[in-house]
């Protein structure tokens, strides 16, 4: 067993798993079916870590390394997901949604290309449509409001994707680091016009960590750890807002 295989390496979608289900639950009345909800969203994540693996590598190189892990998860999210469907079958015709995003996804996998902006993209606006889940689970009712937090989420999520390129993958690309400054620039022209004062300080720190951090040489593992930090100022911006 190596544990490797069980546990997504993908550092940044952990912020992606928890931070859209908070908005949504924040919002929202938080229960006890948030729990159980959380418990499938958790298990799908890692049911699908070692299904995309799967697909990229080809069946003949991986069914014996990944069979175990898909095998495990899979057990533990059949029941769990099925308690979810019959106290609310809703949610049935909304993880509907996600089904085209997860072909993107796998379709990316399959030719090896994960990295790619547009394959980012798929798998931030598949996480962020937690938001509209957790949020209807908690009787919410206004469907501008989960909009609205479904979008600062995908947006959110999006520059992340832009500032963490020009400090990995694109670190000496000038034009890049163009493209998530201006990014960002939009980002807070928009929380100027349409937000709050808290999501206006956090579209700032955000613009600033985009224009600052890339030349500094900041390492990918200080920034992922620094990643955690801007995760809960967006999360306190929304709960200060929305909650």
């Amino acid at each position: 067993m190596r544990i490797r295989d069980y546990i997504p390496n993908q550092h940044g979608a952990w912020a992606m798993l928890l931070v859209p289900f908070l908005f949504g639950m924040l919002a929202s009345t938080p229960g006890a079916i948030h729990a159980l909800l959380f418990a499938c969203w958790l298990l799908i994540y890692l049911f699908m870590f070692p299904l995309l693996q799967w697909i990229r590598l080809g069946k003949a190189k991986t069914a014996a390394r990944y069979r175990k892990p898909l095998l495990l998860y899979g057990a533990l999210l059949v029941p769990a997901a099925l308690i979810l469907v019959l106290l609310r079958p809703e949610v049935l015709s909304m993880a509907l949604l996600f089904v085209p995003l997860f072909a993107v996804n796998a379709l990316y996998a399959k030719r090896k290309r994960e990295r790619a902006l547009l394959n980012d993209i798929a798998a931030i606006v598949q996480f962020s449509l937690m938001v509209l889940i957790s949020y209807k689970l908690g009787g919410g009712t206004d469907l501008r409001l989960a909009a609205e937090l479904f979008l600062i989420s995908t947006l959110y999520f999006i520059g992340t994707a832009f500032y963490v390129k020009t400090i990995i993958r694109e670190r000496n690309n000038k034009r890049f680091y163009f493209y998530s400054v201006a990014y960002h620039g939009m980002l807070m022209l928009l929380a100027l016009w349409l937000l709050s004062p808290a999501m206006q300080i956090a579209a700032l720190i955000l613009l600033a960590r985009a224009v600052w951090f890339p030349r500094t040489g900041i390492t990918a593992k200080q920034s992922g750890m620094l990643e955690i930090v801007y995760s809960v100022i967006v999360l306190a911006a929304v709960w200060m807002t929305y909650a």
